[in-house]
């Protein structure tokens, strides 16, 4: 009888969850900003690239089962040279990967949990993000320490070569981004 009852009961708690309500990404109002590092002194560059869309899952104050899309091809620069570069071969290689996707599984307790797929690789990746909800529009924001080497990008990594000195570029990168997603007219809770 005690099992009976505590199997009503489990199962009554899942019946009142609230359903989840899908918010899309608004790439306009969004915002992404990469910072590289040289792996000596002090040079940092930073420029920006583009969130393509996307969509994620909202109840009960958690994010899940999201997917954003980044327009590699939008990797950009004030260097005009610097910016060839990163979409070249020796970096993300745009023209055969001009998308990368982010999926996020959750963002509970301050923590975004999900997989990032770059150059057609996947890598686990975990970082913190805040979560605001205003009205019908959510606002994630944060920044997530990326290894470009996990994904292939080895360009003047000492990682792998030697003797680069003052060339040598740092394994992470940061990616802040200020994402916006919105539910779409007549679909709001």
């Amino acid at each position: 009888m005690k099992t009976f009852l505590f199997l009503t009961l489990l199962l009554g708690s899942f019946a009142f969850r609230p359903a989840p309500v899908v918010y899309r990404v608004e790439a306009s109002a969004s915002k992404l900003t990469w910072t590289g590092h040289a792996e000596l002194g002090s040079w940092a560059p930073s420029g920006t690239v583009q969130l393509r869309g996307g969509q994620v899952e909202y109840a009960g104050n958690t994010l899940r089962n999201g997917r954003f899309e980044i327009d590699m091809r939008t990797i950009a620069h004030t260097n005009a040279e610097l910016q060839t570069h990163l979409r070249g071969a020796d970096f993300f290689a745009v023209e055969q990967f001009p998308t990368a996707v982010f999926i996020l599984r959750e963002l509970a307790a301050g923590q975004a949990v999900g997989q990032l797929t770059v150059r057609g690789i996947t890598r686990p990746l975990r970082f913190p993000a805040t979560l605001t909800r205003t009205g019908h529009r959510l606002r994630v924001q944060g920044t997530a320490a990326v290894d470009r080497t996990q994904f292939g990008v080895q360009f003047n990594s000492s990682s792998f070569f030697q003797n680069l000195g003052d060339r040598a570029i740092g394994n992470q990168f940061e990616l802040a981004f200020d994402v916006v997603a919105a539910v779409p007219e007549g679909n709001a809770p």
